[in-house]
């Protein structure tokens, strides 16, 4: 049994997002041989993979077809993957910016930005979330940092850290129902300041809460910093899902990749009867996204835990799976970093790093 005849069986075993095999991938290191034990490191390029359990599944089978092989250990670590940029990027040590944008107000954009972050932050990834919605902040009440002040350490302001992630919003700075009335050059301004003056330190994914529409806040941050793409958020209606387009074809036009889009207040279940009630309609997002050839990441019900959970400023996705709505929200987030990681891939191959995070677990065949 040698390290060549281990890669080889591997070799057969494949991502389904990228759909190439994982030794070519670089997401098999460290093969490690003891008489008929065998070890090695599964490293994958997001906190959380869709196919995860597939690749366990597909593995154990593989390497139990190994002559000789009496016991496999794989440590299954993390090491997410980040845009390929160039040398004159400002902002080095933020691996994935990704904008999540609206058509308009009021579809749950600031609630799905809020829970993502959130999300990705406790399964072990290291989070941002910028509120970029300078006019109506809304993102401070969700997360429950409305008595949070911002601070300045050598010349440069210190975000808020909550609930694990760490988070700038303008709401800091007007507070309550206090407005900010400012003329389209001082928005410019003020975004520019969020991603460089903002002391973020080393972050995986930094999620933008955009404004709802296409203004001056889009246009500065497509040409500002380098996005790995867009999640766009809209209700079934005829109307949101129009108007979401609009946010689609800006981003489209600026050359921002698409994510995907969530089809959010998707339906409704009654709490007395448990029938299911569609509000709004249902099921035009998934059809939209299928004629536009861009991922459905998936559709959140309208649901009164949601709006409880958001006032008291704890997002439900901290309830992990124990809810409908947590498992829902835990899906959507593994489809967005699997379309994070399929972008990377394709802009550049995943590289070889040789000290992987260390959040890792272990199985055994």
């Amino acid at each position: 049994m040698t390290e060549r005849e281990i890669l080889s069986a591997l070799s057969t075993v494949k991502d389904t997002d990228i759909q190439k095999d994982i030794v070519s991938l670089g997401f098999v290191r460290n093969v490690r041989i003891d008489q008929g034990r065998v070890g090695f490191d599964l490293v994958l390029p997001t906190p959380l993979l869709p196919s995860k359990e597939l690749l366990r599944e597909e593995i154990k089978r593989v390497v139990q077809t190994i002559s000789g092989v009496s016991a496999v250990q794989v440590v299954v670590r993390s090491d997410i993957s980040r845009k390929p940029t160039g040398s004159d990027n400002k902002l080095p040590n933020i691996k994935n910016i990704v904008a999540i944008g609206s058509g308009k107000g009021g579809v749950g954009k600031s609630t799905v930005s809020v829970n993502l972050a959130v999300g990705l932050a406790k399964h072990g990834a290291k989070v941002g979330l910028l509120d970029g919605d300078i006019y109506g902040p809304s993102l401070p009440i969700m997360l429950g940092a409305t008595d949070k002040d911002l601070s300045e350490e050598g010349g440069r302001i210190v975000p808020v850290s909550v609930h694990g992630i760490k988070f700038m919003s303008f709401g800091f700075m007007a507070k309550g129902d206090q407005p900010l009335i400012w003329r389209g050059p001082m928005a410019h301004k003020a975004v520019q300041e969020s991603f460089f003056r903002v002391d973020w330190g080393d972050l995986d994914y930094l999620l933008v809460d955009m404004p709802p529409g296409t203004g001056d806040v889009h246009l500065t941050l497509v040409q500002s910093v380098p996005l790995v793409g867009a999640v766009i958020v809209s209700t079934p209606q005829d109307v949101g899902l129009t108007i979401s387009m609009k946010t689609f074809r800006m981003f489209e036009k600026t050359h921002v990749h698409p994510l995907g889009i969530i089809e959010n207040m998707s339906h409704h279940i009654c709490s007395h009867c448990g029938s299911r009630e569609e509000i709004f309609g249902y099921g035009m997002v998934r059809k939209e996204a299928q004629k536009l050839n861009i991922p459905f990441l998936g559709e959140i019900p309208l649901d009164i835990k949601i709006r409880q959970c958001t006032d008291e400023g704890v997002p439900i996705v901290l309830t992990g799976t124990a809810t409908p709505i947590g498992k829902t929200y835990l899906d959507i987030i593994e489809r967005v970093v699997g379309q994070i990681s399929l972008r990377n891939y394709q802009e550049r191959p995943i590289q070889m790093i040789e000290e992987p995070e260390e959040n890792a677990e272990t199985f055994s065949v």
